[in-house]
């Protein structure tokens, strides 16, 4: 193999400050599933084939106050009352996934009193809007066909009153955050079938409401090819505005908001995502940039072709949600997918702060680590929201739609944050049992796709390896079990041990190595942590201390003495980070507090 001598050169300027030292890079990956359908997952709703529960969904906020966050979910063609009338569900939540209770309002349960008829599909959006009324308890946005309700909760689930806004028509719905600064959180109504401008090119409408619930009309916004300053590069038939849009903040920090919106039916039904900066005042486009197959950082291949219900392509972008920094380079990341590619593939898109794709990793029947079983015709990712730290122990929870046949499911998808933690210098893990490569030793070559750090993390969690070598300069990714040893590499690889292996996070005794000189245990602890380290003397750079798994500081202390203990006692459960300095070297680990 020729080395490009460059680029080599550049990955010995760009690496050696981070490699003198050891390194700790924050992940997030897998970390289980609860699967929500009828009879399953806590869920009793006698749902029947047809109903499409899940179509859409949003967390709600805690609305019977037992600290657990609740969701909203919309079943468009329930028939209480009328065929295809429509219905929603709130789901008052177990922290660990599952549904302790599930409250249903239609046009014969919950409390709602609207008038609802045949083909009304109340349910098609729903939103998480927070406590509209003032009343200490979170309401929810319903849209039906040409109307979007406020709804005013009561504590157990049911409809305490409603406000009807008409004329508004709304294909999906999501919540934007306080755009106006107003006190209240704003919506998108996304209007995907609109023929502003040409034949379903799509649009949406950004709406503001008064402190009665009702939509100010004077303040609307609507992008779309003719209005809000989009100007050119949507076709006929490219479904904008899609299912879900999603608000990203500042990413570019250039003082203007972005917004996410799918056009799932664009480039031939690929499907794209346009990202757009939104003028502080007037909110109309001041700049965009589209996301698709080949474009702006994208490289997964789409599918193409008429699907088995009739529409054609992958439809990247028909849902998709703000997730937070996944992989800790400073810039929020979204989730989204396309629903007809396969399965149905969901997709992180880590992106870059000029708004293109850095990376991505893929979310489906072989690739996340999730251990997913769907349907071949599940169109898994059609709906998506994000929920945040449902467990209350540092993870975040995403809702995935899904479900063949529609009846409708929901994948309630855990992610944790893992740390890896790189040994100082150029290394690389030999012996032991290789689990994942996508390099040949032998012909010094690639044997498949060049690999991202993110995507070489991804194969880690996948295939619960203990080590991982990566290598910036080429992208060669190996993942080996835990009976591999530290060599050192001549090529520039970096190694890196995976904090969230499960034969780590369950031993009772933490092994440093000879660099530290120190051993941690009990772990997990139900109480007290003691470290102890064969160092008699200290310096002034000695010391330890313990975070959260978001990075809070809860202990830190020099080290004065070869033995120190830690007392837990009085923080919750969860996952903790517990880093040591020692003669200049810094290791981060996983402690569990039982």
């Amino acid at each position: 193999m020729k080395f490009n001598f460059l680029l080599l050169f550049g990955a010995i300027l760009s690496l050696c400050a981070t490699n003198l030292l050891a390194q700790v890079t924050t992940q997030w990956g897998p970390d289980g599933f609860v699967k929500i359908e009828n009879n399953s997952g806590g869920l009793i709703a006698d749902l029947e084939n047809g109903d499409r529960f899940s179509r859409d969904h949003d967390q709600a906020g805690d609305i019977n106050d037992d600290g657990v966050i609740d969701l909203v979910v919309g079943a468009r063609s329930d028939d209480d009352g009328a065929t295809d009338a429509g219905a929603v569900y709130i789901l008052f939540m177990n922290n660990d996934g599952t549904v302790q209770s599930n409250p249903k309002i239609s046009a014969t349960e919950g409390g709602f009193t609207d008038a609802l008829s045949e083909g009304s599909f109340f349910g098609y959006g729903v939103a998480g809007i927070g406590d509209y009324d003032n009343d200490n308890i979170p309401d929810i946005a319903v849209t039906a066909i040409g109307v979007i309700y406020i709804i005013h909760l009561n504590s157990d689930g049911t409809v305490k009153n409603f406000v009807k806004n008409q004329n508004i028509n709304s294909q999906g719905l999501s919540a934007i955050g306080d755009l106006n600064n107003d006190g209240r959180i704003d919506l998108v109504a996304c209007q995907s079938t609109s023929n502003e401008g040409g034949t379903q090119r799509g649009a949406i409408k950004i709406l503001f409401f008064d402190d009665t619930s009702h939509v100010i009309n004077s303040s609307t916004v609507t992008i779309s090819s003719t209005q809000g300053g989009f100007g050119t590069g949507l076709q006929d038939n490219d479904r904008f505005g899609g299912r879900e849009v999603a608000m990203l903040g500042d990413i570019d920090n250039d003082g203007t908001k972005e917004l996410a919106v799918g056009a799932f039916m664009s480039d031939g039904g690929k499907g794209a995502i346009w990202i757009l900066s939104l003028d502080n005042t007037t909110f109309n486009v001041v700049s965009k940039l589209k996301i698709t197959e080949g474009l702006n950082g994208f490289t997964d291949t789409l599918t193409t072709g008429v699907n088995p219900n009739g529409t054609a392509g992958a439809n990247l972008g028909h849902a998709l949600c703000k997730v937070g920094d996944l992989n800790g380079d400073g810039v929020p990341d979204l989730m989204t997918g396309a629903n007809q590619q396969n399965e149905g593939w969901g997709y992180i898109l880590y992106l870059n702060a000029d708004k293109t794709v850095k990376t991505y990793t893929r979310i489906n029947n072989t690739d996340g680590g999730f251990g997913l079983i769907l349907d071949s015709e599940e169109r898994f990712s059609r709906s998506i929201s994000f929920i945040g730290d449902l467990r209350g122990d540092g993870t975040i929870a995403v809702n995935y739609g899904g479900g063949a046949g529609g009846t409708g499911t929901l994948y309630l998808l855990f992610l944790k944050p893992c740390d890896f933690t790189q040994e100082a210098g150029f290394n690389r893990w030999s012996g032991g049992n290789i689990l994942f490569s996508n390099w040949d030793h032998n012909s010094q070559s690639l044997t498949s796709d060049s690999l991202t750090l993110e995507q070489c993390t991804f194969k880690a969690f996948e295939t619960d390896a203990a080590y991982m070598t990566y290598n910036y300069n080429d992208g060669r990714c190996i993942c080996m079990d835990s009976t591999a040893i530290l060599a050192t590499s001549t090529e520039l690889s970096t190694a890196f041990s995976n904090e969230c292996y499960s034969g780590f996070l369950t031993t009772d005794l933490i092994e440093m190595n000879t660099e530290n000189q120190a051993i941690i245990y009990p772990n997990p602890t139900s109480s007290t942590l003691i470290l102890e380290t064969y160092q008699t003397s200290f310096s002034e750079g000695d010391s330890i201390q313990v975070s959260s798994i978001l990075g809070k500081q809860i202990y830190s202390s020099r080290l004065y003495s070869p033995q120190t203990t830690i007392d837990l006692s009085s923080f919750p459960q969860g996952t903790y980070i517990l880093t040591t300095s020692i003669n200049g070297v810094q290791k981060s680990y996983k402690i569990l507090k039982e």
